[in-house]
């Protein structure tokens, strides 16, 4: 390691020009990356719902659908409407009444039930369909397309329609949760720190590891909007640690070395095996999540770690590369730390460590039963501004047609006419169903399909599959639609043993059962896997125990909280919460254990050993909690995305109680096991103390203690 601390010393201003150089190839990645706003297409495959809209696209040349509410128009303008859009690239087919009759024929003399779907009030409904699926490229541009072309009378609804608005709101937002970010935290580090500049190369730094990490993507061809805009926030506020290492690091060496650039080979050196070790939990907790079934684990995990990675290849080359070139300018920015040295603290919390152990076993009561009751939302458009188009849409929608969600029934298409409507009679009378639809239903089980206009046949009728239609008074998500879906597929099943039920609301449901599982799966993996790590680093059995329990308590605390201040969270938010701030924030416990044991070592008791190890361990735990604060509250306040400014809201929440619980918990544990821990850890006791130990394995418990 210091071989290569010297190679990255001589050539520090060669790293820092390829550095840079490497932006090139990363703004080319970062900008042929596809950003994927749909959650549902992240649900496996062979689930029916994801089958069943793989055959509506390939046997019907539809994906994606919309509803478009047209208000106070007249039908002869409503008509060059449907024209208009119909010619939009993207949109496969505009079914109105007119797709039925022409408009010279009074909508009255039509079916009752065709007239109460095409019309309510002074309003009418059309159904576009779309060539591509709900979140397609095509799809998104459809809808931008179709809303210059409409009037204000005109609102289009539907998953598109969301999904869309969503891009946008996030395209918008994302370069200011950066810039809010990089200002919120290098207002922390210059005021924690003892420069006012080192925080800028800092940024430098790590800004050039999460532009690498974001152009790389490319290779996997897309990414969630959620990973990209978490990506920026959590990369920064987990690798700011590495920075500050390497900074404490270089500034220690320098005591040691008269040569700066023999301190700097020496410091990167120290901070390769130190920042190597440490971010081994960090990649454990975000590998944990490509676990999932739900495969945005998946992508959160692989980039999430892979910027893990670029953040510490980026401290050991380029920091201290600028450090190097830059150290003028950074002296003369130096200032007196601000931070209090916090000498009376640790003996505080040591001297009162039962006081600290009753307060967390008080607070793991109300943690644990918050932690298991707190709300959680499904649907992304629940939380997002009252005032997008499509949000305006979909109320619209509600109000006018008493439809809040809709389900598309795909069943063999020589399924008998009476069958179908007796199928379609049942599902009727399931509770919310507001309406159902079908070729037959539309016509009359009496009136032969070959009088039935092309256009409606084309549209609802294609080589095995007959295509029909189910509204629903109730909300995508909510506990009512679930049973009714659950419902609906019972009686399909029962006439046709291959129909499929699809759409938001059963592939939501279908969300809501994989992701209760995988959510288990990988919080127990996760801590698995860091609890192996720890086990290893300190070769002790209870070590492992307390320090990921402490952690874990930190987490429910966080999650449980939500319960009783009320909030409403995203679905995802405990698989993130419990894998980021497992991995993120056990390295505080971490450092804080490590000096413990180098003191316990060294001959001291363990009242001293811990109050050192609590005393040099303070100030860095509290430097990182409140830097990844720093990287994450401010996206939480700016958000106008419920999921993002939610997640962003418990990892900024999360980071200060795991700073509390393990600056004051943590050490009072080892004040009780002590004992345990030596006997059960090596390396804890001197070798002299061990060899007696071992002398007097046949004494008594009471004699030996």
């Amino acid at each position: 390691m210091l071989k290569f601390g010297e190679w990255v010393v001589k050539y520090k201003v060669l790293i820092l020009v390829i550095s840079l150089a490497l932006l090139i190839p990363a703004a080319f990645g970062y900008l042929n990356t596809r950003v994927n706003y749909d959650i549902l297409s992240y649900l496996p495959t062979d689930l029916e719902t994801m089958q069943g809209q793989d055959i509506l696209k390939e046997e019907f040349g539809k994906g994606g659908f919309s509803f478009v509410v047209v208000e106070g128009m007249p039908d002869k303008d409503v008509a060059k409407v449907r024209a208009s859009l119909e010619e939009v690239d993207g949109v496969a087919e505009v079914l109105w009444y007119d797709s039925l009759a022409d408009i010279s024929v009074p909508k009255e003399v039509l079916p009752q039930k065709v007239y109460d779907f095409f019309n309510s009030g002074d309003t009418t409904l059309m159904v576009v369909f779309f060539e591509d699926t709900t979140s397609a490229d095509s799809t998104m541009a459809a809808i931008d397309e179709m809303r210059e072309i409409t009037s204000k009378q005109c609102f289009i609804s539907g998953m598109s329609a969301i999904t869309t608005d969503m891009k946008h709101l996030s395209d918008s937002e994302t370069i200011l949760y950066a810039v809010i970010a990089v200002i919120l935290t290098s207002i922390v580090l210059a005021i924690t720190m003892d420069s006012f500049l080192i925080p800028v190369f800092f940024m430098i730094s790590i800004g050039l590891a999460i532009a690498w990490n974001l152009g790389s993507n490319f290779f996997f061809g897309e990414i969630s909007f959620l990973t990209q805009a978490l990506c920026l926030v959590l990369q920064l506020g987990v690798t700011m640690d590495y920075s500050i290492f390497l900074w404490h690091s270089y500034k220690e060496m320098q005591t040691q070395y008269t040569d700066r650039n023999e301190a700097m080979a020496h410091a990167i050196a120290s901070t390769i095996t130190s920042v190597v070790s440490s971010s081994f939990t960090t990649v454990a907790g975000f590998l944990a999540m490509c676990f999932m079934s739900f495969t945005l684990g998946l992508d959160l995990g692989i980039v999430m770690a892979k910027g893990v990675v670029f953040g510490v290849i980026a401290c050991v080359t380029v920091l201290p590369a600028m450090i190097l070139i830059f150290e003028k300018a950074i002296l003369k920015t130096s200032h007196r730390d601000f931070l209090p040295e916090f000498h009376k603290v640790p003996a505080f919390i040591t001297n009162h460590f039962a006081l600290f152990l009753t307060i967390g076993l008080v607070l793991l009561f109300p943690a644990v039963f918050g932690n298991g009751n707190y709300d959680v939302y499904y649907n992304l458009d629940s939380t997002l501004p009252a005032t997008l188009d499509s949000v305006i849409a979909n109320d619209k929608l509600s109000e006018e047609y008493n439809m809040n969600s809709t389900h598309m029934l795909l069943v063999d298409s020589s399924l008998d006419a009476k069958e179908c409507a007796k199928m379609l009679r049942e599902m009727k009378q399931v509770d919310g169903v507001s309406f159902t639809l079908s070729l037959n239903s539309i016509v009359g089980e009496a009136i032969p399909e070959e009088i039935i206009p092309e256009r409606m046949t084309d549209a609802l009728k294609s080589g095995d599959y007959q295509l029909m239609m189910i509204g629903s008074e109730y909300k995508v998500a909510s506990d009512e639609v679930n049973a009714q879906v659950a419902a609906l597929n019972d009686i399909v099943k029962r006439y046709d043993a291959d129909g499929l039920l699809i759409g938001e609301a059963p592939a939501t449901k279908d969300l809501i059962e994989i992701t209760a599982h995988d959510f288990k799966v990988v919080s127990v993996l996760s801590m698995a896997v860091i609890f192996v790590i720890i086990l290893l680093t300190f070769r002790s059995i209870t070590l492992p125990v307390i320090l990921v329990s402490v952690i874990e308590l930190a987490i429910m605390i966080n999650l449980g909280l939500s319960y009783y201040i009320g909030d409403s969270l995203p679905f995802i938010a405990s698989v993130v919460i419990g894998t980021i701030q497992l991995g993120a924030t056990v390295d505080y416990a971490i450092l804080m254990t490590t000096r413990y044991k180098a003191e316990r070592s060294s001959g001291k008791d363990k009242h001293d050993s811990i109050g050192i190890a609590l005393q040099t361990s303070m100030k860095s735990v509290i430097v990182s909690a409140l830097g990844f604060f720093a990287a994450t509250i401010g996206v939480a306040f700016v958000s106008k995305i419920g999921m993002i400014s939610s997640l962003c809201m418990l990892l900024a929440r999360g980071a200060l109680i795991s700073m509390v619980v393990v600056l004051t918990v943590l050490p009072s544990m080892f004040m009780l096991l002590d004992p345990v821990i030596c006997k059960t850890s090596a390396g804890f006791l001197p070798k002299s103390e061990n060899n007696k130990n071992n002398n007097n394995s046949t004494l008594s418990p009471a004699v030996q203690h």
